[in-house]
């Protein structure tokens, strides 16, 4: 009885911290937000742009996590060296400039989207047959190594293709305004990102939810042996798995390249960052995926524009992992994920 008071004592107090941190947080978004509306909303649609691009990177995180209990270190070079390759493409193949016509760029940019989210569909459900399926049984500690070793060596390649230096492509999307509601302004070039990223968002979502491919997957993450008992190849579902997630990794590399610089180490970070999403939202929760890395998104947006109280973009790194951190030791499961035996 003493033992159980204690334990209850003491997640009384662990909640009443975490309830005290967010509500800093809530506070000093607040005293922002009446301090300057117009500058608070501004800043949070950038939020949601960067937040939308970590989200699906964050995806193929969790979509892999959901069916092998296995984070995939390689997805976020993956992601980088597909937006190197999307930038050969688009001006070394198709020879794309600010001089080309609409159609041209538009028809461009589609071709190149499509064939580097096959592309690296393929390339990356290559890696899964390669390094992790003959791991399929072994210690969980061998394809965990694995997948670090993958990741060195996915950023190898980029680095002996690429070199170090950044690559960018020219502003084809005008950074005219789409949206402009008196000082509340949000250009083009952020809303293609809404353009490209929502239709992902809705498709893999029916996939999961509406195909018979998709209620496989769904199985397979609950219980794979019985899965195969019941009729279904396992190995053609985490295939398949692997496949959306290189697909995921093509099309964020893409829009990535259309907003920023890359390198061969630029999918270091950024999936760090995706990967932190997906735990604060509930690895293994393809919404949790999306709303934690709208989080990330906001916070980062907020950290590095707000002019009060905000400790600036040097402290950015920390405030992300920081709150990784914070999330395991307050609620390892995320936001939307669900306790399991073994994280209880």
């Amino acid at each position: 009885m003493g033992s159980t008071l204690t334990k209850l004592r003491g997640a009384s107090i662990t909640d009443m911290i975490g309830l005290l941190l967010v509500a800093l947080v809530v506070v000093w978004l607040l005293v922002n937000f009446f301090k300057s509306p117009t500058e608070f909303v501004n800043i949070g649609l950038i939020g949601l742009t960067t937040g939308l691009i970590y989200g699906v990177v964050a995806l193929g995180y969790t979509l892999v996590y959901g069916i092998l209990q296995l984070i995939n270190f390689a997805h976020g070079d993956v992601f980088a060296l597909s937006g190197l390759v999307a930038s050969t493409v688009i001006i070394s193949v198709l020879g794309l400039d600010v001089n080309s016509s609409t159609i041209a760029v538009i028809g461009g940019l589609a071709f190149t989207l499509v064939v580097i989210m096959v592309g690296f569909s393929l390339f990356n459900a290559s890696i899964e047959r390669v390094a992790y399926r003959p791991l399929r049984h072994a210690p969980r500690l061998a394809p965990l190594i694995t997948a670090v070793g993958m990741s060195f060596i996915v950023q190898n390649i980029a680095l002996a293709t690429y070199g170090v230096n950044y690559r960018t492509v020219p502003n084809f999307i005008p950074r005219t305004n789409a949206i402009h509601i008196g000082d509340i302004v949000y250009s083009w070039s952020k809303a293609s990102v809404l353009i490209i990223v929502i239709p992902l968002l809705i498709g893999l979502s029916w996939f999961v939810r509406s195909t018979k491919q998709g209620k496989a997957m769904r199985a397979v993450s609950q219980d794979t042996e019985a899965s195969a008992m019941m009729g279904i190849d396992v190995n053609r579902t985490i295939s398949v798995t692997f496949l959306l997630a290189g697909s995921l990794a093509g099309a964020a590399g893409i829009v990535y390249l259309l907003q920023f610089n890359m390198r061969y180490d630029t999918g270091f970070e950024l999936g760090l960052i995706a990967f932190t999403a997906a735990v604060l939202g509930g690895i293994g929760n393809l919404t949790g995926a999306v709303l934690g890395a709208l989080l990330i998104g906001f916070i980062q947006a907020f950290n590095e524009g707000l002019a009060l109280f905000a400790p600036g973009s040097d402290w950015t790194r920390s405030m992300v992992f920081g709150i990784l951190i914070l999330v395991l030791v307050f609620r390892p499961e995320g936001i939307l994920g669900e306790q399991t035996p073994e994280g209880a």
